[in-house]
């Protein structure tokens, strides 16, 4: 495999696994009014999120860093022409993660400003992302809110089945009647979002030219049709398997439109690094990430538990 192509999935998967990761983070966050009824249910639904949210950030950070090394040109010319919304996108992760760590060494006064700082940056930082990518496939107001409202809905179904997953009790009970809830208003945003991203510029136009991203995106929508039958069934797991699944796919999707030109006027051959750099950077991802994922996985291993309040 060319050493462009390999790197440009490397940069996708970076992405996906940011999306799906801190996507159920940015719905926890955004539910915690919604679901709890008193400080202890509070406490017990952050303690979901508790070991994980932080280091589900490296992602991020990785997905960017392989861009800067990989993709000079596509890294400036997103960072630069985005400038405004990642600024925002920043701003809102930061109010978040400080709020998360300062929640319990504050009084009970500060602490309702923690959480509401959770809310803002979980659900703004969640809409951002759509919005972002919306635009840069199109370029329209319209793209611009449909893509936000994707993004935004896509992460509080997979927060509220996550909770429903973790917690036990009444809290359980409420974020599975929410998944229901929000499943409902997902699966219209999806069904005119998603066929979108194939249809973009980028890849084509025609599904039968460039069928992958009308496969993932169609697939995306039925993922997210199981899990809302599934939440109902009340068989969570398989529930979050397929909102995760749905994320997957729909970011499968977005970056199968974005091979062709990730840039409005660049291709992917034209943003690439050169041989030499690609190469050294090959090395150094064999070499570092599996102990990345191997750490990940072990620290879900050990926080599988559900948590009591």
């Amino acid at each position: 495999m060319e050493l462009t192509t390999f790197w440009f999935l490397v940069v996708a998967f970076l992405w996906t696994g940011y999306f799906v990761l801190e996507g159920f983070d940015f719905g926890v966050g955004a539910l915690l009014p919604l679901l709890t009824r008193g400080e202890a249910e509070r406490k017990q639904m952050l303690e979901t999120i508790g070991p994980v949210w932080d280091g589900n950030e490296v992602w991020l950070i990785t997905a960017v860093g392989a861009m800067f090394a990989a993709f000079p040109a596509w890294y400036a010319g997103l960072l630069s022409g985005f400038y405004l919304p990642l600024v925002m996108v920043l701003a809102g992760l930061i109010v978040r993660g400080v709020a998360l760590e300062w929640r319990g060494k504050v009084t009970a006064r500060e602490r309702a400003l923690c959480d509401a700082g959770i809310v803002a940056g979980s659900a703004l930082t969640a809409f951002l992302w759509g919005a972002i990518f919306g635009n840069l496939l199109y370029g329209t107001a319209v793209a611009t809110v449909l893509g936000g409202a994707l993004s935004l809905t896509l992460a509080l179904v997979h927060g509220a089945v996550f909770v429903a997953l973790k917690t036990t009790g009444p809290l359980r009970a409420r974020a599975r009647r929410a998944a229901s809830g929000i499943a409902a208003v997902a699966l219209p945003v999806a069904v005119l979002a998603l066929p979108g991203i194939p249809a973009a510029g980028g890849a084509g136009g025609a599904w039968t030219a460039h069928p992958l991203p009308w496969l993932a995106a169609g697939a995306a929508a039925g993922a997210l049709t199981a899990a809302a039958a599934l939440v109902w069934r009340r068989r969570e797991g398989w529930a979050f398997t397929a909102t995760a699944a749905s994320i997957v796919l729909a970011t499968a999707a977005l970056f199968g439109a974005l091979w062709r030109a990730p840039l409005p006027g660049l291709t992917v051959a034209e943003a690439a690094s050169g041989p030499y750099t690609l190469g050294v950077l090959t090395w150094i991802g064999l070499a570092a990430l599996p102990f990345v994922l191997g750490y990940q996985a072990w620290t879900y291993w050990v926080f599988r538990k559900r948590v009591t309040a």
